[in-house]
């Protein structure tokens, strides 16, 4: 089955930048849609944006748009979430997850990582 790492997470600065990494393993299909996500203490999760492996085109949340850039590496089974001009609400854990391209839920989850923006 396929399984999903994060990585890249940390603590920054205000205005800093962080590139989050979302590798997976086993068979791990072109026909994949990759979101992320994030959550924090006392909020619900909430989508940040995803990334279709076929054609390469994303969606992204209001709240990121112009700051985050998803981009995939299909020959490295790799998607990345690229963060700009953070600010301290981007602090949460960060998850990547995995739909088939024809549903809407994603049942494939990676273990979270944690972002922590400092102002």
């Amino acid at each position: 089955q396929v399984q999903l790492v994060e990585s890249g997470g940390g603590l920054v600065q205000a205005g800093g930048s962080l590139r989050l990494s979302c590798a997976a393993s086993g068979r791990f299909l072109t026909s994949y849609v990759v979101g992320w996500f994030r959550q924090s203490p006392g909020k619900e999760r909430e989508f940040v944006g995803e990334i279709n492996r076929i054609s390469g085109g994303t969606t992204y949340a209001d709240s990121v748009k112009g700051r985050f850039t998803i981009s995939r590496d299909n020959a490295k089974n790799t998607v990345y979430l690229q963060m700009n001009s953070l600010k301290p609400e981007d602090t949460a854990i960060y998850y990547c997850a995995a739909r088939w391209v024809s549903t809407q839920e994603y049942d494939i989850w990676g273990q979270g990582t944690q972002v922590t923006v400092s102002s």
